[in-house]
């Protein structure tokens, strides 16, 4: 896949279709969009494109908005890349692209930069300035396609059940801690990175030392607070290891932070300053304060024993 910055680099298309939006997680309803694209292009004998953003739209158009996102940007770039679509053209949005009417970035952008000739849109996709009392949408863009010569087509949902996929219903879902459905939806563990910072050593004193991990990218969601069986990827350690994290606040010891500790099971090695990505498999419970650090000792135990029973039957997906 070609990777062009179109606000960096000078860039003419060829004609192609496309698909526009922030594709945040790469989820599997953006797999299925990405698909029908795919399709589209081979039907009509020209060349792929997907569109997104290196900020999210809402970061420039509300200043004190807080993104909670379902992946980096260099990780949405590399899942993107994989999809085996020809071009993935990053823009950069600004105020000035806010600003563009859906048919000034229709013709600007798509059209004449981009060569744009067949746009599929998400079936809950808007994009370009909606004033006061807007209703545009589907519609107005199949009009304005016209206008410009292209063709506009809504793209179909996709489910999983009767779950319809998409970025906020995956936050839901790890935002309540059910991160086997926001697994099922993302077609993979949800999965955080950073790295490992010093703690405090309390899970070393009660026989279950952890990895206290600084996120890599501030906008992350962090998944609801609680114990998770999880798997882990250390940066110059081949396999992926099993483990459990917890995330919380450590209400037993009165903290006043939320903290993200994994312990990894069967490791002994200084992983201070070192990259890890964690991926969740299952919930274990929620965050709970214990009378002693014997009784959490036991519920450690109690935690350690569930994780690997169930990281040994590993999610079916």
């Amino acid at each position: 896949m070609k990777v062009v910055y179109l606000n960096r680099d000078a860039y003419t298309s060829s004609p192609c279709v496309a698909t526009i939006g922030f594709f945040d997680g790469v989820h599997l309803g953006h797999h299925h969009l990405i698909q029908q694209v795919k399709s589209v292009a081979r039907e009509s004998g020209l060349s792929s494109m997907l569109v997104t953003f290196i900020r999210h739209p809402r970061q420039v158009l509300h200043s004190d908005w807080q993104p909670q996102l379902l992946s980096s940007f260099d990780d949405k770039v590399a899942l993107l890349s994989a999809t085996g679509v020809d071009k993935l053209v990053v823009l950069s949005f600004d105020a000035q692209m806010a600003a563009l009417s859906a048919r000034d970035f229709m013709s600007d952008v798509l059209q004449r930069q981009l060569g744009v000739r067949v746009l599929l849109t998400g079936y809950d996709n808007h994009f370009g300035h909606r004033g006061a009392g807007s209703t545009e949408g589907f519609a107005d863009y199949v009009a304005y396609g016209r206008q410009l010569g292209i063709r506009v087509v809504l793209g179909t949902p996709f489910s999983v059940g009767d779950i319809r996929v998409s970025s906020s219903k995956i936050r839901h879902f790890l935002s309540s801690g059910d991160v086997e459905q926001a697994a099922r939806c993302l077609g993979r563990p949800y999965t955080l990175s950073g790295r490992v910072v010093s703690g405090e050593h309390i899970g070393t004193g009660l026989g279950y030392p952890t990895a206290n991990m600084q996120l890599s990218d501030a906008s992350r969601l962090i998944p609801a607070t609680g114990a998770y069986a999880v798997q882990v990827s250390v940066d110059g350690h081949a396999p992926t290891l099993n483990g459990m994290m917890n995330i919380g606040s450590r209400p037993t010891f009165h903290g006043d932070r939320q903290t993200l500790e994994t312990h990894i099971f069967h490791f002994d090695g200084n992983l201070y300053g070192r990259s890890l990505s964690v991926s969740f498999v299952s919930r274990l419970r929620p965050e709970l304060t214990f009378d002693s650090a014997e009784a959490l000792a036991a519920q450690l135990a109690a935690d350690a024993r569930r994780s690997e029973e169930i990281l040994h039957h590993p999610l079916e997906l």
